[in-house]
């Protein structure tokens, strides 16, 4: 009889610095540090030091946390951020995660008025992944809902499986707001999976980004099936702590995220003896 072992795989857990919103980015370094994570993406949002390469590397080299991924500014209220023209915050994002040494970059698709922007975006993303190492992992996203009204918000499509991308996000709190079935998502994504926002959501119109186990994704079975797969990029803990009432609150559900997603990276599988 085979005899069952503990399988964990190469697969790094990192801390997005959206997840301590509204404290800083700065913040994020000093939780992330202190709770055990293995890195942190950086949220290039309105904070001034998340936009400082400078400052990211030094938070970086206090804190002995790597920077695994920078997610670009692709959020309404980074419209300005790194540049009004879509392709130079791209560019920008890119030049980031080279010189800090992250891995991945990840994009959101455009938005439906960003018309030649979504025109290109496709074979734009392919041109720079084509010039560098960093990987584009275009993030799915979900139709905009108010009461019994939907909008198609991005372009070319919020379900970015409809489009050929080397590389593709999936996060588990869009998943839920689109309504979709998470792990068919995932199986549409096949190799080409190279990065995960891990998230959970109970399919209200709202983007919930709630603790892992607190909603109704597949949180435990995702990550269980890339314990067992050949995925090679990273899992993000990218949640929502703006109604926790204090610092330690925010601290506690962070340390939940991690344990969650330790736990369940932690495949039992059976293997013969030698």
């Amino acid at each position: 009889m085979a005899e069952p072992v503990v399988r964990i795989p190469d697969a790094k857990v990192a801390l997005s610095t959206a997840s301590v919103y509204p404290e800083s980015t700065a913040t994020a370094f000093e939780i992330a540090a202190r709770l055990g994570y293995d890195g942190v993406e950086v949220m290039v949002w309105t904070d001034p030091v998340s936009q400082d390469i400078e400052a990211l590397r030094r938070l970086s080299d206090y804190h002995h946390m790597p920077i695994l991924a920078v997610h670009a500014p692709c959020l309404l209220i980074t419209q300005r951020v790194w540049s009004t023209d879509p392709w130079v915050k791209l560019q920008r994002a890119r030049a980031a995660a080279e010189k800090l040494g992250a891995s991945t970059v990840v994009v959101h698709p455009p938005f439906r008025w960003q018309r030649q922007y979504a025109r290109d975006f496709v074979t734009g993303v392919w041109r720079m992944a084509d010039e560098t190492d960093v990987r584009f992992a275009v993030e799915n996203m979900y139709p905009w809902r108010y009461r019994d009204r939907e909008m198609l918000a991005y372009a070319p499509d919020w379900d970015v499986t409809k489009d050929d991308y080397r590389h593709f996000t999936v996060d588990l709190s869009h998943t839920a707001t689109a309504r979709t079935d998470a792990m068919q998502m995932i199986d549409r994504m096949g190799d080409r999976l190279g990065h995960v926002h891990l998230a959970d959501g109970g399919g209200s119109n709202k983007d919930e980004h709630l603790v892992p186990g607190r909603g109704t994704q597949p949180c435990a079975e995702l990550l269980e099936r890339l314990a067992t797969s050949s995925f090679d990029g990273h899992v993000v803990i990218e949640v929502n702590t703006r109604r926790a009432m204090s610092s330690a609150e925010r601290e506690a559900d962070l340390a939940e995220a991690l344990a969650f997603t330790r736990l369940h990276l932690a495949s039992a599988v059976r293997v013969p003896r030698s």
